[in-house]
Parts: structure tokens; C-alpha cells; sequence
């Protein structure tokens, strides 16, 4: 790989020192000594932040986290390689022969400095960030694909997995770090892009992955309780939602798509800058982009929208009320966007959908069978409740918590399951190191009278007794994990895939009848 002259310039790096006194440190040289020396412009062969990554002649970007430290593991990236160490503690040693940075915020200059390093591709592309509780995956997907045409790829990064517009792999993660982004969007661009889709986490605003990103629409989707193990408060996690559309974040985006209908957007929608302009989505009148007559069916739905562009019928192959959210979401990012809403609504019914999203496995012969990613108390309501508008008999639900998270979910999710289900099996959901007696506990607290729910630790298990309960008509959701491969139990992922288990499953049961 070309390597490129990029890390250590004085005058970027003096405005990040904490005071005029402060060291700029390079093996103990001071700064003034280090502005007389030929490492002004010091060439590196890549920027990270994971010491298992270092290569030599890369600089390593020690960051803190919440529960490892990066400046714990500087002595191992300098002997992998590393001929620069980026960092915001002052008392970290390194070698004569390695350069040391100390900047106040080392996220924040890593951002900076992988946006410089790959060439600042979001100058080019046009893209689209969508942030949101519930639904960033299915808009995200949706999105792409309404505004792909012959010739015309169009950058996805997601949950899922990310397209690069001439080849497509796996997602690492929803929000990557910084070089990492940078990365794919320069990617994209050689792929052929002009714009791209992506999903931007409350994760990754806060640790700054997209500290600087140029947004030319943002989409502000819910806000219901997530992640309240790592933000605390409802107030903060929202906090970090709005800063890619007030200009926190380093940027103002030219248009805000926002979910009229929820509080939390109202608020956004109040607090915005007023050069940002303001596209609404939901059922209520005063939305821009607004369904009414809406006709849930077991396949799909038909509404009618209300849009700037006219009055219009759509017919859609997604499953309930939540999806009708989501496509209102992504049709007025499509308006945003300058892209015909006509033509995006007939291309609507090719959506093949998102893998582990209201998913339907095949082998069941008189019920139905669904895999959903819904996980939090409200994305397992919408999921039950759009299932109970298209099911006849009854609804099953499968579902389970994550172990070293929000702890104070769990009972609302058991609440939630036990209101919209006729039968339900608690059970297993990545307990990682928690003791699944333990979430248990929890869950257990919100069991209802005359509910009809089983606690089974083993999930296949679990899936395997609704399988067994199921009759014709009925439906059994199995909630949680989504496209997910794996169950993640004491730094260990096992392998466990939700639509796997539950094909097999109904293999085995097909022959033993």
C-alpha cells in the first residue's frame, strides 16, 4: 500500500496541546526541538486504533474505552511496529525511536486525521445518515435500493453488511471507527458510488466514529429505551442522536428527515438550526409525507400517502404498521434526495427485504414462522403487534435479554411479550458473562397473571417447544437476534443462527410426522 503523508503537522498539532507549555512529546524531544527536526510531515503506512492490527510503520491511535485502554497496550503496538503513537495521556513512555503525540482528544483526532488520510471521500459522495432506535437497518436497505438504478450503485454501510458498490461484505459493525469508514467510503467510490446509505448508532456519534462526516440528509427514525447501560439516561442517548443535525457533530446536514410522530422528533425538530430544512414523516395530518387508509394484510400492505408530490396509492410487501414507518422514512429521504417518488413507490414492491428483518422461514406447513431483530421492549411491540393484525390462531413468541446490558429492560420486555403473545418462551439472548439465572431474575419481574410463558435456558430448545405448540393459523416470532450467526456467552461466540435452528427444526419435525 502507498503510504501517505499525513499524522504529524505542528500546526494542527499545537492547537490540540492543553496549554502553550504543554510537551508535544517525540522520545522526549521537546516541542520546539521537534519544529527544527525533519518529522514534520511524517509518512505512515496506516492509522489504528486495535494494537492487534499494527503493521509497521502505521500510527496508533490509543483510545480509552469503556472497558479496555488503549494506552494499556501501546508497549504492544510499538512492538508490532508502530512508528507513532497518538494519545491523551501525557504520562505514556514510548521508545526514542517512536514518535508520541499527546492531543487532548484522541477520537476526535483520529477521525480527523482518517478523513485527511482517504483522500476526505465524504467531499465527494452524497450521503445519507440515519440514526434511530428501531428500523435504521430496513430504512438504510430500502433506501439503497429506491435510489440504485442501471449503472448507478448506490454505498450501503449497516448491521448487516456493507456494499461497496462493485463487491459487497459482511458488517463488523453498525457504525465502523473511523478509518475503518473512511475506508469503505473511499471504497465506494472507486466501486463506481455517488452516494451511499448508512447507519449511524448512538455509539458511534458519542465515540466520535463520525466526528467531522459531511451528511447531506439526515434521518432522525424513534427514540425508545436502548442502551441505557452505556448512555444512563434517556435525555443523553437523544443528546447524542441530535448532534448530526445541530451541527455537534461537526457538520450541519442541508435536510433533516424526521419522524413526525414521535416526541423525541418533535423536540429535534424545534432545536434545529434554521438553515436546516425539514422533511416530516408519520399518520399524523401535519407530516409532509403521511399514510392514511392503511390496509394490513398477511402479505404485505396498501395505503394511501399524502406527499408533496401529490396524493398516491402504495402497495408494499412489508409486513404491519412499523414498516409503513419506514417506508414513509425512506420515500421522503427519496424527495430529499431530488429522485422521483412515483417512480421510487413502483419500485417498492421488488424489496426483497432485509435478512433477520420480519424474516419468514420455509418448512412450516400450517403456521407461520418469523425471525425478527427486535430486541428492545418497543421493537418487540411494534414486531407483536403487526403480527397479531395478519394472524388468525395464535401468536407465539420466543425472545430472551442480553446479558451486561441495560438491566432495567428486561422486565418491560417480559411485560411487553406477555400483553402481545398467547404463548411465550423466555429464554437465552447473548448472556455474555452474566449468569442466565440471573437475567432470569429480571425478566421475571414482569411476568403478568395469567400469562402462559416458560423459562428454557437453551434456546434451541425454546424454539424447539413453540415449533411443537404451533397450530394451523398460528405464528411464532423468534425475537432478538435477527441475521445474527452466533450467541455471545463469556468472550466466546458460539455459533447460533435463529433461522438455521428453526429450519432445522422444522426438517426434523416434517420427517418424524
Amino acid at each position: 500500500m502507498k503510504t501517505e503523508k499525513i499524522v504529524v503537522n505542528i500546526d494542527e498539532v499545537r492547537k490540540r496541546v492543553n496549554s502553550p507549555k504543554e510537551i508535544l512529546e517525540i522520545g522526549g524531544t521537546s516541542l520546539e526541538q521537534f519544529k527544527k527536526s525533519d518529522l514534520r510531515n511524517l509518512e505512515v503506512s496506516g492509522l489504528v486504533s486495535d494494537s492487534r492490527r499494527v503493521s509497521p510503520g502505521n500510527a496508533f491511535f490509543a483510545l480509552s474505552g469503556l472497558r479496555t485502554n488503549g494506552n494499556d497496550y501501546v508497549s504492544e503496538a510499538v512492538k508490532r511496529g508502530a512508528k507513532v503513537i497518538v494519545t491523551d495521556d501525557k504520562e505514556v513512555e514510548v521508545p526514542s525511536s517512536v514518535v508520541k503525540v499527546h492531543v487532548k482528544d484522541a477520537r476526535k483526532t483520529l477521525a480527523k486525521y482518517a478523513k485527511r488520510y482517504f483522500g476526505s471521500p465524504d467531499q465527494v459522495l452524497d450521503i445519507i445518515g440515519i440514526t434511530g432506535t428501531n428500523g435504521k437497518t430496513t430504512v438504510s436497505s430500502l433506501t439503497r435500493h429506491l435510489l440504485e438504478e442501471e449503472g448507478r450503485p448506490v454505498g450501503l454501510i449497516g448491521t448487516v453488511r456493507y456494499h461497496l458498490g462493485d463487491r459487497e461484505i459482511p458488517s463488523f459493525r453498525t457504525t465502523p471507527e473511523s478509518p475503518d469508514l473512511y475506508s469503505l467510503l473511499k471504497n465506494m467510490l472507486i466501486g463506481g458510488c455517488s452516494e451511499a446509505v448508512m447507519e449511524v448508532s448512538s455509539h458511534g456519534i458519542h465515540q466520535s466514529r463520525v466526528e467531522g462526516l459531511r451528511l447531506g440528509v439526515s434521518v432522525f427514525l424513534n427514540l425508545t429505551r436502548d442502551h441505557l447501560d452505556y448512555h444512563k439516561t434517556m435525555e443523553a442517548y437523544f443528546n447524542e442522536k441530535r448532534k448530526i443535525f445541530n451541527g455537534e457533530n461537526g457538520r450541519i446536514p442541508e435536510v433533516a428527515v424526521i419522524n413526525g410522530d414521535c416526541p423525541y422528533g418533535q423536540r429535534l425538530i424545534n432545536e434545529l438550526p434554521p438553515q436546516v430544512r425539514v422533511l416530516t414523516f408519520g399518520m399524523n395530518e401535519e407530516n409532509d409525507f403521511r399514510a392514511r387508509n392503511l390496509d394490513l394484510k398477511e402479505d404485505g400492505a396498501e395505503f394511501i400517502l399524502e406527499a408533496p408530490t401529490g396524493t398516491h396509492v402504495v402497495t408494499s410487501p412489508m409486513l404491519g404498521r412499523f414498516n409503513i414507518f419506514n417506508l414513509l422514512a425512506s420515500l421522503a429521504i427519496i424527495h430529499a434526495r431530488k429522485r422521483s417518488v412515483p417512480d421510487s413507490i413502483r419500485k417498492v414492491a421488488a424489496f426483497e427485504g432485509v435478512d433477520g428483518r420480519m424474516e419468514s422461514v420455509k418448512g412450516a406447513k400450517d403456521y407461520k414462522v418469523v425471525v425478527d431483530y427486535a430486541h428492545t421492549p418497543d421493537a418487540l411491540r411494534s414486531a407483536l403487534g403487526m403480527l397479531r393484525e395478519c394472524t388468525q390462531g395464535k401468536l407465539h413468541v420466543v425472545f430472551g435479554c442480553g446479558g451486561d446490558r441495560d438491566r432495567g429492560k428486561r422486565m418491560e420486555m417480559t411485560r411487553v411479550a406477555c400483553a402481545g403473545a398467547d404463548l411465550i418462551w423466555a429464554t437465552s439472548d447473548n448472556p455474555r458473562t452474566e449468569s442466565q439465572h440471573k437475567i432470569f431474575s429480571d425478566m421475571k419481574k414482569g411476568v403478568t397473571r395469567d400469562s402462559k410463558i416458560q423459562f428454557v435456558e437453551d434456546r434451541r430448545r425454546a424454539i424447539s417447544m413453540a415449533l411443537d405448540e404451533a397450530k394451523e393459523g398460528d405464528c411464532v416470532l423468534i425475537a432478538g437476534k435477527g441475521h445474527e450467526g452466533f450467541q455471545e456467552v463469556h468472550y466466546t461466540a458460539i455459533p447460533f443462527d435463529d433461522r438455521k435452528v428453526a429450519t432445522e427444526l422444522l426438517q426434523i419435525k416434517a420427517f418424524g410426522e
